[in-house]
This record gives C-alpha cells, structure tokens and sequence, in this order.
C-alpha cells in the first residue's frame, strides 16, 4: 500500500508498506498552485515503469523523481490550480 503525502505539511514524504516492511520516499516540497493531476499522473508513471519490469520500490523512485520534475516545471496554465508538466524529464 502507497500513502501519498502530497496534502501534509513539510516535505511530500510518501510512504509504502509492502512485504512487510515500510518505505520512505521522500522530496522537497515545491511551492506552487500547479498540481493539478499529480497523483494521476504519479500512479501512471508507477505503473509505466512496473510495465518495463522494473521493481516495486525502483519503480516508485523514478515515478517520484519524474512527478517531482513535472510540479518544478509546470507550464504555468490558468488561474487556479494548472496542470504538470506531462512531458517532463528526468534523464
């Protein structure tokens, strides 16, 4: 199970529990309105990266570090809570 931490204060520390131990995932929090779609778009790339056969906790790290990298480089639309940046990178 993944608990997002988006919505806490502090840091976005996410946190998983499987095969009975837990894991952090930590990231700095990101001071903008333009989240719109975040978690969406975090359990896509998740499951994108699952897909590639890359393992549970690896492929949470990699979804973690792109969604970070989406928020840091949203295009900045409308007025009230935009969307990420979809086509972000992390390479």
């Amino acid at each position: 199970m993944l608990v997002k931490g988006g919505h806490l204060s502090g840091d976005s520390t996410d946190l998983l529990y499987a095969d009975g131990e837990w894991y952090e995932f930590p990231a700095a929090r990101i001071a903008t309105r333009h989240t719109h779609g975040t978690g969406c778009t975090y359990s896509a790339a998740i499951t994108a990266e699952l897909a590639r056969g890359t393992p549970l906790v690896a492929a949470i790290t990699r979804a973690k570090a792109f969604i970070g990298e989406a928020i840091r480089t949203n295009p900045g639309l409308g007025r009230g809570a935009g969307p990420v940046n979809h086509r972000a990178s992390t390479s």
